[in-house]
Parts: structure tokens; sequence; C-alpha cells
């Protein structure tokens, strides 16, 4: 190969790193855009048939660039975009209705709805879409788990918000502003909750898997998981912006520890596959 040919090479492979690990910002800013030009054209016509554009990208904002966010750190991950999109819709759509159902039979059960019966379900509900993915995925890399896992999440939700801003634009006879204060506020609190729990769960999933489902492995994943119940009941509990901020850096925390660890030296080179087996994370 010329000089010229690995030139070209080199920038074309740097031009591409840099989309990946900033496309997140291009997936902010256009839909900022397209839900400001949606709410500004709603605005002026009172086109009530423009109501669901606004909802699904005012929930979908900010869930859609915190995604590419993850998609784009220096990870080892096989799943190609069109599996993490198509997680975010089923494990979404999937999740929501199989947690609803799931609450609703609580309910019925018990005549109460205990906050961590919902932590329980709802955390439980995301990863069914991850664990389909794990028996079917058999070339499964260390950063797999967890950008499925917060795809998962994302889809969930996008989904929950959209329910929410529903019942409020019918509560408040129409008003916007309402909606628009609810959007913006679970968009911005999603990265810290729905998100950041399943992707941890997710992670912790995949290096069991990697792992043989070694008991230490296994023990581990239900750690995460209780971890993760315990973050997501605590969330409904305390209805406080003060815990709702520390409970927001707790799982954030975590989530960037995980992916730390998951891009360490020798967890790439230890997923790649020798003699054959697929070796842990």
């Amino acid at each position: 190969m010329s000089l010229t040919h690995r030139s070209v090479r080199s920038d074309q492979n740097g031009l591409a790193r840099i989309g990946r690990r900033w496309g997140w910002v291009a997936v902010l800013l256009v839909g900022l855009l397209l839900f400001w030009l949606i709410h500004s054209a709603l605005i002026s016509t009172r086109n009530p048939n423009l109501i669901p554009a606004l909802i699904f990208f005012g929930a979908a904002l900010v869930p859609s660039a915190f995604v590419a966010f993850v998609a784009g750190r220096r990870l080892d991950f096989g799943a190609g975009m069109g599996v993490v999109g198509v997680t975010a819709l089923t494990g979404g759509a999937i999740g929501v209705t199989t947690a609803g159902f799931l609450e609703y039979r609580t309910l019925l059960l018990m005549d109460v709805l205990p906050m961590v019966a919902v932590g329980v379900i709802e955390e439980a509900a995301k990863l069914i879409v991850p664990v389909l993915l794990l028996l079917i995925i058999r070339d499964r890399h260390p950063g797999d788990g967890l950008l499925i896992g917060v795809a998962s999440g994302a889809g969930f939700a996008v989904f929950e918000t959209m329910g929410y801003a529903f019942v409020e634009l019918v509560n408040s006879n129409g008003d916007l502003s309402a909606v628009d204060d609810l959007l913006v506020w679970r968009g911005l609190l999603s990265p810290a909750a729905h998100m950041a729990w399943t992707g941890l769960t997710a992670a912790a999933l995949w290096s069991a898997a990697a792992n043989g489902w070694r008991r230490r492995s296994v023990g581990l994943f239900v750690l995460v998981y209780a971890v993760a119940v315990t973050l997501h009941t605590l969330w409904d509990s305390l209805a406080s912006d003060l815990a709702y901020g520390v409970l927001a850096a707790i799982s954030l925390s975590l989530l960037v520890y995980a992916t730390h660890r998951l891009a360490a030296p020798g967890r790439v080179a230890a997923s790649v596959p020798v003699r054959g087996q697929q070796h842990a994370l």
C-alpha cells in the first residue's frame, strides 16, 4: 500500500473516530432544532395533530443523545447501531408493557403497590430484551452489555415519559407549559435513572455470561441488580430535588466506574477469541 493510500485511510479512520466520539452532540442539536420547530408550529397553528410529535421528540431527545454518547466511548463494542436501535424500541415497549401489567397484578393481589416492588418489576422488565440478545449474540464484546442496557433503559424512559406527558396534557387541560416542564425535567434525569441502572445490570449480566456463569460473576450480577433496585426504590420514595441530585450523582458515578472498568487495559484483548473460545471480560 502506498503512503498516499495509507494517509487517506488514516484520515478516514480519524474522522470516523471523531464522528463516533462527538456524534451525540449532533444528535442533541438536531433533536433540539426539531423540537423547537414542532413547538413553534404548534404554538402558531394550534394544530393538535402536532402534539404527538412534540411529546415524542421531547421524550426521546436526551435519551437518544445519551445512547450516542455511550456508543462513542472507547469501549469494545460488537453490537451495531441497528441492534442498539431495535433494543431501544423493543426493549422500551416490552419493558413498559410488562412492568405495567405486573404492577397492576401486584396491586390487585396486595391492595397496595410497594415502591420496592416497582423497582424489582421495572428493573427486571428492562432486562427482557438484553437477556434475549445475550442468548442470540455469540460474538460478545465487553461494552455490548453496557450499551445494550443503556439503550433498553432509554427506550423504557422514552415510552414512560410519553405516557406521563400525555396524562399531564389531559390533566392540565392542554397546558403546553406544564408538558414542557415535565419533558425537560424527566429528559434531564433519564440518563441518571433508567438508563444508568439498566446499563449497570446488563453489563454485569454480560460479564457473568462471559465468565461462564461462575458463582462469583453471578453473585456480582445479583449485587448490581439489588443496587439498581435500591436506587430505583429510593428515587420513587424520596420526592426531593436534593435526593434526586444525590441519587443521580451516585448512579452516574457507578456507570462511569463500570465504563472505565470495561475500558481498562487488557479488557479488549481478553475478549478476543483464542483457539475458538470466547474469554471472559
